[in-house]
């Protein structure tokens, strides 16, 4: 099973630690303030949670840090701690680095220093309440491609009541629906050409971008 190393228990580290041990997942948490590494243990958020500093490479080859293989850096406001995290676990030989960036340019001196992937969580979430706003209907969007978008939004009226095989939506909207949420039931993944949408049915579909506007809009001719 991997092992994951969360750096940085702010609010952003700390959701992420907690999704990844809710998941059943080996983690370690480690953050320079005791008393926070302490509140998360108490709160029942994380169950292996250490006080030490990052930076300190002789600390972190005592903790064994090279045997995992996914790190998150998840520093705050710190960028200057956050490079050089990133630079150390890098020489420590973690396989997958994942940083949180504060800009673009930050971003990019962390590309330079080790990190594989860039997480811009204030950006995402900037762009998501935007759309949000601008389109109430919507639930969650992610761009797959310059083309494509998987969505997900509350089930148009004009779809209810109608199976998929009735819908045809590949063929009259472009739309590919990958899973039903529905209100009282739970989750349909892949679901059959029998499937019913029913009010308060929400979809998560693939979509070029124009039907995705369109659905968001709940505007679909």
């Amino acid at each position: 099973m991997k092992q994951f190393l969360v750096v940085g228990m702010g609010r952003f580290g700390t959701s992420l630690a907690k999704t990844l041990y809710d998941n059943g997942k080996n983690i370690l948490a480690i953050d320079k303030d005791e008393e926070k590494i302490q509140e998360n243990i108490n709160n029942n958020t994380i169950e292996n949670a250490i006080a030490v500093d990052a930076t300190d490479i002789l600390e972190l080859k005592n903790l064994g840090i090279n045997n995992f293989d996914v790190a998150f850096v998840c520093i705050g406001k710190e960028m200057q701690s956050s490079i050089l995290v990133t630079l150390t676990l890098k020489e420590l030989g973690i396989p997958k680095i994942i940083a949180k960036a504060l800009s673009k340019q930050h971003g990019r001196v962390l590309e330079k220093v080790g990190a594989d992937e860039i997480i811009y969580p204030e950006i995402h979430m900037g762009k998501k309440v935007a759309l949000k706003e601008i389109s109430p209907n919507l639930i969650e969007h992610m761009q797959l491609s310059n083309e494509y978008t998987v969505i997900e939004v509350k089930a148009p009226a004009k779809f209810l009541n109608k199976t998929l095989v009735e819908l045809d939506l590949r063929k009259n909207y472009n739309l590919n629906i990958i899973a039903i949420k529905r209100e009282n039931d739970g989750m349909e993944i892949t679901p059959m050409g029998d499937s019913v949408l029913k009010k308060g049915d929400k979809i998560i579909a693939i979509a070029d971008k124009k039907t995705a506007k369109e659905l968001e809009n709940l505007k679909l001719k």
